[in-house]
C-alpha cells in the first residue's frame, strides 16, 4: 500500500548551466549539460520516498528512450511506477532548464504527453487505501476529478497548481483540496495580493489579480488551507483565521530547480506524522533548502540531513 499518491507531470528535464542569463540578442556559454528525470509530480514522489513514506506516482510519458528513462530512475529509487501510463501518440515531455551561476532559473518546455493520463487510470482501490493524494500542475478536468474521488475516498488531498494557475481553469479542483501550495507569483495571481506578511494573520484577498482572474480563483480558495512559500524568506500557512510562520533557512542557491516540490515532499511527510504546523514548515523549508542548495531537481531527502539542518 502506498501512502502517498503523487499525479501530475513526469518529464524527462535536460539542464544546462550558463554563466549568465543572456540579454535579448545576446549569448551565453553552457559550461554542462546534464539529463535526467523530472516533472513536478515526479519530483515530489522521489523526495517522498527519501522521507520513507510509500509513494506511487501517477502520470504519463511516451513509449521512448526518455520515458523509459524516467521510469526506470525513479523505479531506482524505490517510487511505485505501476500507474504511470506509457502512451504511443506522442512523445515524453521534455524541459530544457537554464540556470545561471546565482542558482536563478528559467524552462523551455516542449510539447509532450505528460497530461494524457486520466483520473481513471488510478484505481479506486489504491486511491482508499492511500492516506494522502498530491495533485500538481496536470489537466484541470483530471485533477478535479480525482480530488472528487478522494474526496469520496475520505482521503485527504493537496494541490500545487503551478505558475499557470491563474489561467488553466483550476477552480474546481481548488475547491475540493485540502491544502493548496503557492509560491509568491502565484499567490499574487490567485488572491490578487503579495502574499507577504499580513498583520492580522488572515487570509487578506483583494480578488483583483492579473487578468481578472484573482476573484475566481481566490473565491475557490476561501475554505482551503494555504501554504504559501516565499522562497529564501521562508514560508507560512494560512489555515481560516490562524497563520503560521517560519523564517526558512540561509544557503547559497545553487539551483531553484526542484525547491519547491521538495518543499511540498517535506511539508506533506510531516503533516503525515502528526506534526504541527509549525514543525512542518520547518521541515518543508529544510528540504527546499537542500535542494536549492546543490544542482539539479532531485536531491536526495533523508530524515538524518533534515534532522542536522533543523536542529542547527
Amino acid at each position: 500500500m502506498s501512502r502517498v499518491i503523487c499525479a501530475g507531470h513526469v518529464n524527462w528535464d535536460v539542464t544546462l548551466r550558463v554563466d549568465a542569463l543572456p540579454e535579448p540578442d545576446g549569448e551565453a556559454t553552457v559550461e554542462s549539460r546534464v539529463g535526467a528525470g523530472g516533472g513536478s509530480a515526479a519530483n515530489v514522489a522521489s523526495g517522498l520516498v527519501g522521507l520513507d513514506l510509500p509513494t506511487s506516482l501517477l502520470g504519463s510519458v511516451g513509449d521512448d528512450e526518455y520515458g523509459h528513462a524516467a521510469i526506470a530512475e525513479l523505479a531506482s529509487k524505490g517510487v511505485d511506477c505501476s500507474h504511470i501510463v506509457s502512451v504511443d501518440h506522442g512523445p515524453t515531455t521534455v524541459k530544457y532548464i537554464v540556470v545561471d551561476a546565482d542558482g536563478e532559473v528559467f524552462v523551455l518546455g516542449s510539447p509532450g504527453v505528460n497530461e494524457a493520463f486520466e483520473a481513471s487510470d488510478l484505481s479506486t482501490d489504491a486511491l482508499v487505501e492511500a492516506d494522502h493524494l498530491h495533485l500538481t500542475s496536470q489537466s484541470p478536468g483530471t485533477a478535479a476529478a480525482l480530488a472528487r474521488r478522494a474526496l469520496d475516498a475520505e482521503t485527504t488531498v493537496s494541490f500545487d497548481p503551478g505558475r499557470r494557475i491563474g489561467d488553466r481553469g483550476y477552480t474546481e479542483a481548488l475547491r475540493l483540496v485540502d491544502y493548496v501550495f503557492l509560491n509568491d507569483r502565484e499567490a499574487a495571481t490567485a488572491l490578487g495580493e503579495a502574499a507577504e506578511s499580513h498583520p492580522n494573520g488572515g487570509k487578506r484577498r483583494r480578488h483583483d489579480g492579473p487578468g481578472g482572474n484573482g476573484g475566481v480563483v481566490g473565491d475557490a480558495l476561501d475554505d482551503t488551507t494555504l501554504v504559501l512559500k516565499h522562497g529564501p524568506k521562508g514560508a507560512e500557512v494560512r489555515d481560516e483565521d490562524e497563520r503560521h510562520v517560519h523564517p526558512g533557512y540561509p544557503v547559497d542557491a545553487v539551483d531553484t530547480t526542484g525547491a519547491g516540490d521538495a518543499f511540498a515532499a517535506g511539508f506533506i511527510a510531516a503533516r503525515l506524522d502528526g506534526r504541527s504546523y509549525e514543525r512542518s514548515l520547518a521541515v518543508a523549508n529544510a528540504c527546499g533548502a537542500l535542494t536549492a542548495a546543490e544542482p539539479g531537481a532531485r536531491t536526495q531527502l533523508s530524515w538524518r540531513r533534515l534532522d542536522d539542518l533543523v536542529e542547527r
